[in-house]
């Protein structure tokens, strides 16, 4: 079997991405949601175990020094951490797997998961980010300043993520997400297919990809140099061999 899909959609504090990832799961109920894990109370709507796993610190440092996360971190004085355990079950069961985590709890997934495909959410301004903050009233002055400075940091990394979606309007908004995860499904389904296929009829794989795989050499590149960064990801970080199609491992490029 395949191993699973990791999407992360990422945001600074009132950009919507858990509105966003109620909608994509009502869309399409495949995908397998991943919580996290948190010390900060539940807000109004909440639910434990859906939303986050709420838990005490003394639970959620058990769960650290018993190396039982992911990653975790402290946010605006609240520890969050991604559950290790039920994340890699899903991923090797194939699901196609959603987590949504702050800015800086998705870089540090991007570290341990790169073939992950990483969402950046946006406010349509950060005059309408202000507001949102401003409204939702689940935070005094002093937070709400905090957020905001942090959020103007945050932006300014987007460049880092595979998406950046605006979230203007919650339905157009969640067709983005809708259209980003059936594609990357899609493409790595393509992927696997050419694979597969070429390995079981001895073709070159590389060679019998199309582009809009973006499954190919780099033109000029030599046998065993690095392919596209699609097609690294595809291949679990590995690169091909463009006469035999074999995979060969990134460390034993140019020997």
């Amino acid at each position: 079997m395949d191993r699973g899909i990791l999407f992360v959609i990422t945001a600074p504090s009132g950009c919507g991405k858990g509105t966003l990832r109620r909608a994509l799961l009502e869309e399409l109920p495949d995908i397998k949601f991943c919580p996290s894990i948190t010390t900060r109370p539940p807000r109004p709507g909440e639910v434990d175990g859906v939303d986050y796993i709420f838990v005490s610190v003394e639970e959620f440092m058990e769960r650290k020094q018993g190396n039982q996360l992911v990653e975790w971190a402290e946010v605006y004085g609240n520890c969050y951490g991604t559950p290790k355990q039920e994340l890699e079950q899903a991923l090797e069961q194939g699901c196609m797997v959603l987590v949504e985590k702050d800015v800086q709890g998705a870089r540090t997934l991007r570290q341990v998961y790169p073939e992950g495909i990483f969402i950046f959410i946006l406010p349509p301004s950060f005059e309408e980010l202000e507001r949102r903050i401003r409204t939702r009233g689940t935070e005094n002055a002093r937070e709400q300043r905090i957020r905001l400075e942090s959020a103007r940091r945050e932006i300014a990394d987007l460049a880092d993520f595979d998406y950046v979606i605006i979230n203007d309007d919650i339905e157009r908004a969640t067709h983005r997400l809708v259209a980003i995860a059936l594609g990357e499904k899609a493409r790595r389904e393509l992927i696997a297919s050419k694979v597969h296929r070429g390995a079981r009829d001895g073709k070159h794989i590389v060679e019998g990809c199309d582009q809009e795989s973006r499954f190919q050499v780099r033109p000029g590149a030599r046998s065993g140099q690095t392919c596209e960064a699609d097609s690294r990801r595809a291949a679990g970080g590995r690169t091909c061999d463009r006469k035999t199609g074999d995979h060969c491992d990134r460390r034993d490029l140019g020997r």
